[in-house]
């Protein structure tokens, strides 16, 4: 016998369309299973998500995910796919979104400044590409940083950057900060001319510093900087993808006694 939660909540398609049309302006887009999985698995207040197959979406939790099964049946509303494609600019592969709270500044603040601190916080300085973003705040998550501030104009919160961080913006604090709003910490900004990283050990409470995929960091980190600190690079390489560059730091500050959460 099905649990009656799997029939989940009634009523016509027309319902769940205008509840996500009042809520979207001022809510987090959960774009595909993986990101709802995600903020489900970290707290994230969820008050409305749509499949366009309802029971298959299900069996994914049952095979990948089982520990969400059970909320995300009580959530999930089955929708017609020309329903669900109106709802996203980018229809998911997996036919599943989802809209969540965002969460509190000011309790983001409060844990990015929140000392002593016992992992780093990543620091992206006027970061441009959204998808670049996003794989950095999934990697801060895996590696359980506190936290991810990018300066500049990016909006961390912005749907693509969700989409690529999977969801796990809602398993550490992502704001938009001015650089004199960085947390406390010393403060390691990569840099080619830095000292190598592999002869260093990367506190704790360290701030890490990524700058521009284009034009590196900006003169305001640079003075705030406490360290600089380069990546091993092969000569006459330029440089390594944005994302790359943090997972190394992380990996190098993890394996020299970081550890991740």
């Amino acid at each position: 016998m099905n649990d009656p939660a799997d029939r989940g909540p009634s009523g016509s398609a027309a319902q769940p369309v205008s509840t996500w049309h009042r809520l979207a302006g001022t809510s987090v887009l959960l774009d595909g299973f993986h990101a709802l999985k995600h903020a489900l698995r970290f707290g994230a207040e969820v008050p409305l998500a749509v499949a366009v197959d309802r029971e298959a979406t299900l069996a994914l939790a049952d095979e990948l995910a089982p520990d969400v099964r059970q909320p995300l049946a009580a959530l999930l509303t089955e929708v017609p796919e020309p329903v669900y494609a109106s709802l996203v600019a980018r229809p998911h592969p997996t036919a599943v979104a989802a809209l969540a709270v965002r969460p509190s500044r000011e309790g983001n603040l409060r844990a990015l400044a929140r000392t002593p601190r016992s992992t780093p916080v990543v620091v992206l300085d006027q970061p441009r590409n959204l998808g670049n973003a996003g794989a950095v705040i999934r990697l801060a998550a895996g590696f359980g940083a506190t936290g991810v501030v990018t300066t500049g104009t990016l909006d961390p919160w912005h749907p693509t950057v969700v989409r690529g961080g999977a969801g796990l913006h809602f398993a550490t604090a992502v704001e938009r900060l001015d650089v004199g709003e960085l947390p406390p910490g010393p403060l390691f900004a990569l840099d080619p001319e830095g000292e190598d990283i592999r002869g260093l050990k990367l506190p704790d409470d360290a701030l890490l510093a990524f700058g521009s995929e284009r034009s590196g960091l900006s003169a305001d980190v640079r003075a705030r900087a406490d360290h600089l600190v380069a990546l091993p690079m092969r000569p006459q390489v330029s440089s390594y993808n944005l994302a790359t560059s943090v997972a190394m730091t992380l990996y190098h500050w993890s394996a020299t006694g970081g550890a991740a959460a």
